[in-house]
């Protein structure tokens, strides 16, 4: 009886162990809207959300404005988990000319890229906010390359910048493979840069299916951006795939989140919407569907 006993008490520690694992994964959305954090973070509070990203706007990531985040963040629990952007003047999201002007690795505004980078750490760093992430550029997957050698140079420094200010910095997926991927972090090699794995970016960019890249990136993932989308049209191989609403595309959402909670994923689930229409009813929808896929 004795054993039997046990055993049920055991099971129902194993129940609520995995059970309050599952639950530290939060669903959060990126946050455009800074002009009122204090409303934003009680709305996202109301609507069940537990986490956002903030959104890199210039002018606005004060030492003030870090204050207000930090009140907020306490006073609603709402977790800021990075702050997200992709400085430039003339970034364009295509094939043609996407790789000479996103991110580090074209030569071109470089250093105001650089300037807004360290801008963005700075204010994780009095904000207390853990990463800021951003697309780094279309990574060259000849490793011996100068291009390469000279990318993973600049990134060093990035990341040594953010170090010292106990800030990481994560790559956001979809501009190369995965391996190329996996690549450059070891090759930076600050110990403090990791991977936000966009879902749809992986497959839109038309470089893996999300839940290869999910095994293959393992525990270098420290946030989801949720989104859906395809892989780009074979007869326009110039333009990147398209993004549709989850879970109307290719990315299997639960077999991705069945993987995570296997891996033992701790982080957020961030809903990205960068479709036209009923943004506010989407996220709603999307955050419930998510959710059950969490609960199961």
């Amino acid at each position: 009886m004795k054993t039997k006993l046990s055993l049920l008490i055991f099971a129902l520690l194993f129940v609520f162990s995995e059970t309050k694992a599952q639950n530290n994964i939060t669903i959060g959305v990126i946050q455009y809207d800074l002009s009122n954090i204090d409303k934003s973070f009680k709305d996202l509070h109301d609507q069940g959300f537990g986490s956002c990203e903030l959104s890199y706007r210039n002018n606005t990531l004060t030492k003030e404005f870090a204050e207000k985040v930090k009140a907020a963040s306490k006073k609603h629990n709402i977790k800021v988990t990075t702050v997200v952007g992709v400085p430039g003047s003339r970034s364009v999201w295509n094939f043609r000319q996407g790789p000479a002007t996103i991110g580090l690795v074209p030569k071109e505004e470089r250093a105001e890229k650089i300037k807004v980078y360290h801008e963005m750490i700075d204010f994780c760093a009095m904000a207390e906010v853990p990463a800021m992430h951003s697309h780094f550029g279309f990574i060259p997957e000849d490793p011996s390359s100068e291009q390469y050698k000279d990318f993973i140079r600049v990134m060093q420094d990035l990341a040594n910048y953010a170090k010292e200010r106990n800030v990481m910095i994560y790559f956001e997926t979809g501009q190369e493979t995965p391996t190329t991927l996996i690549r450059a972090i070891k090759d930076i090699g600050t110990g403090n840069v990791f991977i936000n794995c966009d879902l749809a970016n992986l497959l839109m960019y038309g470089k893996a299916n999300s839940l290869d890249a999910v095994k293959q990136f393992g525990n270098l993932i420290k946030e989801f951006h949720a989104k859906d989308g395809k892989y780009p049209d074979p007869n326009n191989p110039y333009e990147l795939g398209a993004e549709v609403p989850i879970p109307t595309g290719e990315v299997d959402f639960p077999a991705v989140i069945a993987e995570l909670k296997k891996q033992g994923f701790q982080g957020a689930l961030t809903i990205e919407c960068e479709l036209n229409g009923a943004r506010h009813d989407y996220v709603i929808k999307t955050r419930e569907y998510l959710q059950g896929l969490l609960d199961n």
